[in-house]
């Protein structure tokens, strides 16, 4: 009786343990508990003494508390329990709850199991080489591998696709390919994860192949994975072919319906720019989630259809969908590039009542549309609310300085973001060094170049370029090359250089760089084309100015505005103003600039009545006045003697809002002073608003030399010798004057004051072109390499 109780007490015990490991058991896997509740079922389970009766269970807590991020209490769940475990179940699963906590643990869990004398399973290989896959452990991943062959795994399809994965994210694509022809048996997993390992490590063309060969000869059917594989790969390499093709599979097996293939065909059409493909295949789409939407908006964006990308932004509010942070920062730089500023308003708004302001991206997107509508304060304004900034946030905020006209306040950000702890990088410099070129702060620009050799940007081409840019308009021409000699080098390279030196007088390395330029390959612009010509002007080299416009001509480059103004320029400080003539009446479109050179051009060769007649033309031709409108009418009045007239126009300066510069009043001394206008012009100067700068000192010395005010003339002397101290034309001007009144002492105190100062007159500087190249000399040098007879020749 005692014996028979016994046995009916003992089958009920392991009825229960059944019943209860099955209710357990059945609860973790049905449910996603949170960690409360899987301590809860353990504890329960502990409570019934089940976790020694079932081996499952204690698995599905040991997943439990691995996928809360507790491998603590799973390690410590193991170890209560695997003594009652025989097999490689459990050593599995703690090695996989590992991975799913993303922590290490798994090759130490493996080897210990090894040690332990516990065989693998066909489940512990595919579990240790994703550990070994995702700590990069290419040594302990090919010791897996080879213990799986030996224990016969080797044919095994599940451990055969993990290989192919290990390799893959490894970047052992040679031994992924022989993985996968050495396969005896493969899946469709198999053949999905060689395509993705294919595509990402970049082989488009072997993506395209391995996908033709599974249609072909696998005898499996491409299914959504492989489809969401290939697909991009398609976008990447934009053929829209193969993408089409794919298209056309996609409906007839009826894969259209899945929303995952519907975005990689957008994706696709996108990249390739068919915009009416991209627009087909989106409103066929049965499902569309928010992923759909960004990519439509985005897509269009990239290929400039920014209408497109608003409907598609209007469709998508008007069905009811929030936009996301995704959504906002995409769509508003297609609201900049349509110059929807209030409309950016408006999605900023937007963006605040959705508690999205503080988004990173989003902010970064805002700072960057309040800096291009010149709104720099709304800019500010986000970035000072925003509680983590990334480099990206500091970079927005420093162009916005900078393109704001806020030079100063671009270096102090660049300086400040450092003192946060961000450290700037290769947009960060390109961004500030355009404000340090603009004003010339050469000291901040060179602080920025030290910090970019420390941080390896130096050699960045746009940083060089920016460096070459900013030392050239400090006017550190020789630092500017220093940079270009040691730097990596574009068209961009050159033409600063070009231009750089065409307005100094080494013009003529300006000309050599336009030469080297062709020599190394690069393509010339307008840009090169424009420094070429305003060098071959400044040193009146007529010969290379004049093959440069034929090449225009032959190239088409002519009939560019900037390109046509570059030549006038030159024709007429060549004094071939008919030639300029020429080319002004044959332009189809003549901007301002335009006009300017011709008014001055005839102001300057004296033909005044026809600078002044192209001036009243510029009204019938509607274009409107600018400030050095009114100074090559001014100029010319001055030449040609026009006191009313160019009073006339003065008035009407002002009566434009145009406010008067210093070359204005320069232009105006100039004219009073050669009417004989002495005490006036002194006036004129008295009562400007400016302080007056050298040019307008020196057309009140220029006049009084004409009219011998010896008084006006040392008042005038005194200031340029403080403005323009090293300037000795103006020293020996005042010391003829002294000295033709007879004032002999104060001609040489004059002549000391220039000595003492070590100012010395320049040499009078000829140029003689020779072939193709333009040489300068001085009284007493001899050119290098002269051959006479052939510049007899030319000349001749």
């Amino acid at each position: 009786m005692n014996h028979t109780k016994s046995h009916y007490i003992s089958a009920l015990r392991t009825r229960l343990s059944t019943v209860f490991s099955r209710k357990f058991t059945h609860s973790l896997s049905q449910t996603h508990l949170s960690l409360h509740h899987t301590k809860q079922t353990h504890a329960s389970a502990l409570l019934h003494a089940q976790l020694s009766h079932s081996i499952s269970l204690t698995a599905s807590l040991i997943l439990g508390y691995a996928s809360h991020g507790d491998p603590t209490s799973a390690r410590l769940l193991f170890q209560q329990t695997v003594p009652h475990c025989t097999t490689a179940f459990l050593w599995n699963t703690l090695i996989r709850g590992y991975s799913i906590a993303g922590v290490g643990g798994g090759l130490e869990a493996y080897n210990q199991m090894v040690r332990m004398g516990v065989r693998p399973d066909d489940h512990t290989f595919p579990f240790v080489l994703k550990a070994c896959a995702d700590g990069c452990e290419v040594r302990k991943g090919q010791e897996v591998h080879g213990s799986s062959v030996k224990l016969g795994f080797a044919s095994d399809v599940f451990v055969g696709n993990t290989l192919l994965w290990f390799y893959g994210n490894c970047r052992g694509l040679r031994d992924a390919e022989r993985v996968f022809d050495e396969m005896p048996e493969k899946d469709l997993v198999s053949w999905n994860t060689m395509l993705g390992v294919f595509s990402v490590n970049g082989c488009w063309a072997e993506v395209l192949d391995l996908f033709r060969e599974m249609k072909l000869r696998s005898g499996f059917k491409p299914n959504a994975v492989s489809i969401v594989s290939v697909l991009p790969v398609c976008a990447d390499v934009e053929d829209q072919v193969t993408a089409g093709k794919i298209h056309g599979y996609i409906v007839k097996v009826g894969l259209d319906f899945q929303v995952t293939v519907g975005n990689a065909l957008l994706d696709v059409y996108g990249k390739c720019g068919n915009v009416d493909a991209l627009k087909q295949a989106f409103g066929e789409m049965v499902k569309r989630n928010l992923v759909t939407w960004n990519a439509v908006i985005t897509s269009f964006g990239s290929k400039g259809h920014y209408r497109d990308a608003l409907d598609v932004f209007r469709l998508m509010i008007d069905e009811g969908l929030k936009p996301n942070s995704i959504t906002i920062s995409s769509f508003l730089p297609m609201l900049v590039e349509l110059e929807f500023f209030k409309a950016g308003r408006e999605v900023h708004g937007f963006s605040i009542r959705m508690g999205l302001e503080t988004d990173t991206f989003i902010a970064n997107s805002l700072i960057d549309m309040y800096a291009k509508s010149g709104r720099s304060t709304e800019a500010s304004n986000v970035f000072y609310k925003l509680d983590s900034k990334n480099v990206v946030s500091w970079n927005a905020m420093v162009a916005n300085v900078a393109q704001n006209k806020l030079e100063l306040a671009a270096v102090r950000l660049v300086r400040q973001m450092q003192d946060y702890g961000e450290l700037p990088n290769s947009v960060t410099f390109t961004n500030v060094l355009p404000a340090c070129a603009r004003i010339g702060l050469v000291h901040p620009g060179k602080e920025i170049h030290a910090r970019s050799i420390r941080m390896g940007c130096a050699l960045d081409l746009f940083v060089s370029n920016a460096l070459t840019d900013m030392y050239v308009k400090s006017g550190h021409l020789k630092l500017a090359r220093n940079v270009f000699n040691i730097s990596l080098r574009d068209e961009v390279s050159y033409n600063i250089l070009i231009l750089g030196y065409s307005q100094t007088s080494d013009c003529l390395e300006s000309l050599s760089l336009f030469s080297e330029m062709q020599l190394m390959g690069l393509k010339q612009d307008n840009v090169s084309f424009m420094g070429a010509l305003s060098a071959c002007a400044n040193l009146i080299a007529v010969n290379q100015g004049k093959e440069i416009h034929g090449f225009l001509l032959r190239k088409l480059f002519h009939i560019h505005l900037f390109v046509c103004n570059s030549l006038l320029d030159f024709y007429i400080k060549c004094g071939r103003i008919d030639l300029g003539r020429n080319i002004f009446d044959r332009m189809t479109n003549k901007d301002v600039a335009s006009w300017n050179a011709m008014i001055m051009g005839y102001g300057m060769l004296g033909e005044v009545d026809t600078a002044i007649d192209l001036f009243e033309n510029m009204r019938t031709d509607d274009v409107e006045y600018d400030s050095v409108s009114f100074i090559a009418v001014l100029s010319a009045c001055s030449h040609g003697g026009l006191l009313e007239k160019g009073r006339k126009y003065f008035d009407e300066l002002k009566a434009r809002g145009i406010e008067p510069t210093q070359m204005h009043y320069a232009c105006m001394v100039d004219l009073l002073g050669r009417a004989g206008l002495m005490e006036e012009a002194a006036e004129l100067i008295k009562g400007l608003p400016i302080v007056p700068d050298a040019n307008i000192w020196g057309a009140l010395l220029g006049a009084c030399r004409i009219y011998g005010n010896l008084e006006l003339a040392t008042w005038a002397a005194e200031h340029l010798f403080e403005l323009k101290p090293e300037h000795s034309g103006y020293y020996t001007l005042l010391s003829n004057m002294y000295a033709e009144t007879g004032r002999w002492d104060d001609a040489k105190r004059i002549r000391e004051l220039m000595k003492s100062r070590k100012v010395k007159k320049s040499p009078g500087c000829s140029w003689v072109q020779i072939g193709d190249q333009a040489h300068a000399f001085v009284v007493g040098e001899k050119i290098e390499g002269l051959d006479l007879g052939l510049w007899l020749a030319e000349s001749g």
